[in-house]
């Protein structure tokens, strides 16, 4: 190492619960606009195996005590203290080549994920520690067998490997889901920016909020960390599909069948529809939107516009109009507030992209920029990795090879002109796989015919027009609540897409046995489970008193014609079903005049609630309605009222009950059935 490197800080690796060093002198990280060193990376000696121990059986275990809403109020208080420190962030996010828009994705846009899965945790997720998959499924006639699927937490570690671009980013939107699922995480960011990492590690660590052992940390390589992988752990990768590859074949992963997900090359595409010429408001948007996903991180990211795809007959306008924009973006320092796109993030990425660059040039031509003379407006050109936007342009796509399989990982991006739709779709989908593709059109028959002819290679798809041009998110923006991922090139993995991503690092098993036990397992109540009936109405208990099978049993009301004629003058509801005995008989459903579904809700309701002021507070909705049995004029119902599920809210004085409704007729015949949705209180009074 120089002496200037010598006299940074060398970061440290988090492991076992202390903060410890590696062996070896370290390798320098320099600064992307100056080539100053930023810190020194190692992390040889240090032990793996121990530290992966150490997640499990110390992290895992802890977070497995959590509820779901433990872990999401976990989350949100991590979100909090991040964002009460995001200016510490963002004065180091400047030496990875990052301006202060694009820290904002990096180091914002992080911090909103931690937020979003904790949101979605404490709406979504049942105050428990196992997770119910799906509907009941009966296996016996009778009642007395049945299946249920649940999801409980792995009880290994997820090891992150992730990429340089997005150093706070990519770490905390796979945490978010990995510790709501229950599960502790070993984080290896890329060494050129690990340094912003390891900073906001420290910061986490530092807060006290997380479980010890539910956060590791390794900064440099990963040594021998995945020989001692086993079947309950998890692997993720971002990076290279070169690199992707070989880990997916590390012969621990392939012997346990680790679960491993990977986000690799992709090579996504932008269309301009053949409606959208210039002068349109959709041409406005789509220059607009290839030049921001071209400078944006100097387009370093996963989901930048690579292949620019647009009718033949307006190219040349659209290849003029970019040229312009790019021209006016100034690149340069940072730090430097004139400068609107910073430098890639190592001289040596630089000097990949020049290479990728050159692959791409000999199948089509560089038509803005010069890859090797950067224009600056500030900063150390010879030092700093430097490169201006360089937009390409390629003829005769359909017989090129280099333009759909090779990927500059920088502010560089291919023009390519098309005829027809089929055509548009062709040359997307020779990316052999997608994170995203954006279409911008407001030809309704154009974008039915590009979604569906892309939707199997790609992982996520924007249509851009005018109506959403101030509300899209944009083509480049993975959101938490959207799956990010994609087929073939792109890793075959999935990430976010809200809480389906939580259940990545959950087990997904299928339980069979009596309704008691079924319901004693899932701490739900299903039908053939025991119930409890006792004098005191289950709407005068609070969720101290209340428990699961708690049961009412309802006195009977004989529905009339008058009350269906009274129902439908009062609502307004005067369907021919209702009201003419002929026409109804006529219907194949009905045997006469049948009484209004929410006649027969109303009824129900009437006959379970209890109206005096108790610890219930209000309903808030009903599930699954579903009318089975048709009621006529006559008619006797009754209801069986059952607690069938109890999520205490944390942090409030209530929570959430659900009770099973069955709306019986005199014959015993289901008429409705229904889940009904109540606050309770948690003591009363």
């Amino acid at each position: 190492m120089t002496k200037a490197a010598t006299e940074v800080r060398r970061l440290e690796s988090y492991l076992g619960g202390a903060w410890r060093k590696g062996a070896g002198d370290g390798v320098p990280l320099l600064d992307a606009a100056t080539g100053v060193p930023v810190a020194g990376i190692d992390s040889s000696g240090l032990d793996f195996a121990g530290a992966l121990a150490y997640g499990r059986d110390r992290g895992g275990a802890a977070l497995r005590r959590l509820s779901f809403h433990d872990r999401a109020a976990m989350l949100k208080a991590l979100g909090q203290a991040l964002t009460a420190q995001k200016e510490e962030f963002y004065a180091l996010s400047a030496a990875t080549g990052a301006t202060r828009a694009d820290g904002w994705i990096d180091i914002e846009g992080g911090i909103g994920t931690l937020m979003s899965y904790a949101a979605k945790g404490r709406r979504e997720l049942p105050n428990t520690r196992v997770l119910v998959d799906g509907d009941v499924e009966p296996l016996a006639k009778d009642g007395s067998f049945a299946g249920q699927h649940i999801l409980t937490p792995l009880q290994g570690a997820a090891i992150h490997i992730n990429a340089f671009n997005f150093p706070c980013w990519g770490m905390l939107e796979k945490l978010a889901p990995t510790l709501l699922a229950g599960v502790p995480a070993i984080v290896k960011p890329a060494s050129q920016t690990a340094y912003l990492t390891e900073l906001m590690v420290r910061r986490i660590i530092e807060s006290g909020i997380l479980p010890e052992g539910a956060l590791q940390l390794v900064c440099g390589s990963i040594g021998d960390l995945l020989d001692h992988v086993d079947g309950q752990d998890i692997v993720t990768f971002t990076g290279s599909a070169a690199t992707g590859q070989k880990l997916k074949a590390h012969p621990a992963i392939v012997h346990n069948a680790t679960r491993f997900t990977m986000e690799a090359d992709s090579l996504n595409a932008a269309i301009l529809g053949l409606d959208a010429g210039p002068g349109t408001e959709e041409f406005d948007l789509f220059v607009k939107e290839v030049a921001r996903e071209m400078t944006v991180k100097a387009g370093q990211k996963c989901t930048a516009i690579r292949r620019v795809i647009a009718p033949r007959r307006h190219v040349d306008a659209l290849v003029s109009t970019l040229r312009d924009r790019l021209a006016r973006t100034p690149v340069g320092n940072p730090a430097d507030e004139a400068a609107r796109m910073g430098p890639l993030a190592s001289l040596g990425q630089r000097e990949e992209v020049r290479a990728r660059i050159g692959e791409l040039a000999a199948e089509a031509e560089i038509v803005a920029g010069d890859p090797a003379n950067p224009t600056i407006v500030s900063g150390d050109a010879a030092a700093g990795a430097f490169l201006n936007p360089i937009l390409l342009y390629c003829d005769r796509p359909d017989a090129a090879r280099a333009v759909h399989a090779v990927e500059a990982f920088g502010p560089v991006a291919t023009v390519m002109p098309y005829d027809e739709v089929d055509e548009a779709v062709s040359l997307a989908r020779r990316g052999s796989g997608s994170l995203v593709a954006s279409v911008f059109t407001d030809d309704p028959a154009f974008a039915v015919d590009v979604v569906t002819g892309l939707a199997p290679f790609h992982g996520r798809i924007m249509i851009g027009n005018r109506t959403s041009a101030k509300t899209a998110t944009g083509h480049g923006s993975p959101l938490p609540v959207l799956v990010h991922g994609g087929p073939g090139r792109a890793g075959g993995g999935e990430e976010l897409g809200g809480l389906r991503s939580v259940a990545h690092y959950m087990q997904r098993t299928a339980v069979q046995g009596a309704p008691a036990l079924l319901s004693a397992v899932t701490g739900r109540w299903i039908q053939g489970a025991p119930v409890r009936d006792d004098a005191i109405h289950p709407f005068r208990k609070s969720l101290a008193e209340l428990k699961v099978g708690d049961r009412l049993v309802t006195a009977k009301r004989t529905v009339t014609l008058e009350d269906v004629e009274h129902f439908a003058h009062f609502t307004g509801d005067i369907f021919y079903a209702h009201m003419d005995e002929e026409a109804a008989k006529a219907n194949p459903f009905f045997d006469g005049r049948v009484a209004h579904g929410y006649l027969i809700v109303s009824f129900a309701a009437g006959l379970f609630v209890d109206p005096a002021p108790g610890p219930v507070l209000a309903n808030y909705g009903v599930d699954n309605l579903r009318f089975m049995t048709p009621v006529y004029p006559g008619d006797t119902l009754q209801v069986e009222l059952t607690c069938k599920e109890i999520n205490p809210r944390s942090g409030a004085d209530h929570g959430e009950v659900r009770w099973d409704c069955r709306v019986t007729n005199q014959k015993g015949a289901t008429a409705a059935h229904y889940d009904v949705l109540t606050m309770v209180a948690k003591t009363w009074p």
